[in-house]
């Protein structure tokens, strides 16, 4: 795999942590928050699968 790969997927991983820490956190009217963090995750998760199918090509 190239270092694309590398350099996206923790990106996705932090993003996801950031969404389940806004998720659970204790104050109110985080969960909107949470819900695009998460979304951001799965767009970086996504890329991170499209770079690492290219490079098994």
């Amino acid at each position: 795999m190239n270092e694309d790969f590398w350099l996206i997927l923790p990106v996705a991983v932090i993003w996801a942590l950031l969404a389940a820490v806004y998720a659970l956190a204790p104050w109110g009217d985080m969960i909107g928050y949470a819900r695009v963090w998460g979304f951001g995750s799965l767009l970086f998760l996504v890329l991170a699968g499209l770079l690492a199918k290219r490079a098994a090509r």
